[in-house]
């Protein structure tokens, strides 16, 4: 019987999760006298804390469209197809909302950064474009594989030539899913990248997930490509360039981070592969499928959405390093207690949607 679960990623959207909680906290309040980059400690830190994007992204493809092709087997895909554009949409207007200052309104301003595009609506929309490459594939898991991997490589290879990407007369509310030229902090490009590779990841495990003997080849695979890209990819990138005299690679190995950092993320899918069934802990579990929970409260609790008070506010690069920590760590644990026996997020906001959904469709 084919697993309708990968347990280890629980795992790791868990370490994912804690690593933000803690990144963003600790870079939001340490005082900036202690960013010392010869500080092997502090850089251990910030290369860390680099890796949590790339793997959310990595998941996100891999565990959506896992689910979709499971749901194709069972011939319940429309439905998998209508939740997941239910999720991208409401990712979407909870990413606008949580930057939408209702503070200011009262006063009868608006801040118009709440337009600038954050990592909950790169996810919703890449979920949108996730399942309009399933329909263009016309459901086939040969040719939704080779899109991913055709997709992804181009994505990050052409990285040079979006990087300081520019859209003077676009309307803002587009030009921010694509250049960072307003403050936009997750752009479309190149975090889809991480996305559709996480898509292929989707379909060698929809393939071959089932397959109990093939776990170590998984393992091994994860951890060799991993270290390969982690290593040698720049050098890779360069041979490319050589081989076909396309400078273009040249380029994207001279300031190469998207392919190392997918090299680092399978590293961790590799580590927490290996490790499953030692993480198969109900704390780790639930942590795991709590994210967007615990990403709404530890926001509004660091940068004031909705209520306009912070610890921001407050504390804002004032902390000493131990300081920082004990109070990274105090942050955590409060802000999974909220999301445990609180506040159900996930629900309310969808029953929310159903309901408004319900009544425009009523009229």
């Amino acid at each position: 019987m084919k697993p309708t679960r990968l347990f280890f990623l629980d795992a790791v959207r868990a370490f994912a999760i804690l690593m933000m909680l803690q990144g963003h906290f600790i870079d939001s309040l340490l005082n900036p006298i202690y960013r010392d980059t010869s500080n092997t400690i502090y850089n251990v830190w910030a290369y860390f804390r680099g890796i949590t994007a790339p793997v959310f992204f990595t998941i996100t493809g891999l565990v959506f469209v896992f689910l979709l092709l499971k749901a194709k087997e069972k011939d319940t895909d429309k439905e998998r197809i209508k939740k997941g554009l239910n999720r991208g949409i409401l990712l979407i207007g909870l990413g606008y909302a949580l930057r939408f200052s209702f503070f200011s309104l009262m006063y009868g301003q608006v801040n118009m950064n709440f337009l600038q595009v954050d990592v909950l609506q790169c996810i919703g929309l890449s979920l949108i474009i996730l399942i309009l490459l399933y329909k263009i594939s016309f459901k086939n898991e040969l040719i939704l594989a080779s899109l991913f991997l055709i997709i992804g490589f181009s994505i990050f290879v052409s990285e040079p030539l979006y990087r300081t990407l520019k859209f003077e007369n676009a309307p803002i509310l587009f030009s921010n899913y694509l250049s960072l030229q307003n403050g936009s902090v997750f752009t479309i490009i190149p975090w889809f990248g991480y996305v559709s590779f996480g898509g292929f990841i989707a379909v060698l495990f929809s393939k071959f997930g089932h397959k109990s003997n093939y776990k170590v080849f998984k393992i091994i695979g994860f951890l060799i490509i991993g270290i390969f890209l982690s290593f040698y990819s720049s050098d890779a990138l360069k041979i490319l360039d050589n081989t076909f005299n396309l400078p273009l690679f040249t380029r994207s190995a001279d300031y190469n981070y998207l392919f190392s950092r997918l090299g680092n993320v399978l590293v961790i899918f590799g580590l927490f592969y290996t490790f499953e069934n030692q993480l198969k802990q109900p704390i780790v579990t639930r942590i795991g499928q709590k994210t967007l929970s615990i990403y709404v409260i530890h926001f509004m609790i660091i940068y004031g959405s909705f209520t306009g008070l912070s610890l921001k506010q407050f504390f804002y690069k004032s902390l000493t390093p131990t300081q920082a920590i004990i109070g990274a760590i105090v942050f955590i644990v409060v802000v999974c207690f909220i999301s445990f026996y609180y506040v159900k997020t996930n629900t309310y906001i969808y029953n929310k949607i159903r309901r408004f959904y319900n009544k425009v469709k009523t009229k």
